[in-house]
């Protein structure tokens, strides 16, 4: 079987890239704050809040969901997220090891 093209980059490399993926639409980042502005977990009011469809939310936070920063219960029709506050904490670091590398031009474009 032949190799995909993620195979031919590092493993950090690749996750990088999926987090930059799921974190570069602007409806999950409206999310994420929202959140994060509440200080508290959110139940079934970000429709209103963002005037999305339903649908629309649920798939960007399945999304959210799938890279472990969002955690969620689901109670019948009650759905609570919140912000996962290891996995945020590990994102934060790959972005700043990833930013932190030094660039240095010694002539220009």
């Amino acid at each position: 079987m032949g190799i995909t093209k993620t195979d031919i980059f590092s493993e950090a490399q690749n996750e990088l890239a999926v987090l930059f993926k799921v974190l570069g639409h602007p409806a999950r980042i409206a999310i994420l704050q929202h959140i994060i502005n509440q200080k508290a977990c959110i139940c079934n009011d970000l429709v209103e809040e963002l005037g999305l469809a339903q649908a629309t939310i649920s798939q960007h936070l399945k999304e959210l969901k799938q890279i472990g920063i969002i955690k969620g219960t689901i109670d019948g029709k009650s759905v609570c997220y919140c912000i996962d506050d290891v996995k945020w904490t590990e994102i934060q670091e790959h972005f700043s090891l990833f930013f932190a590398q030094h660039v240095k031009v010694d002539t220009c474009c």
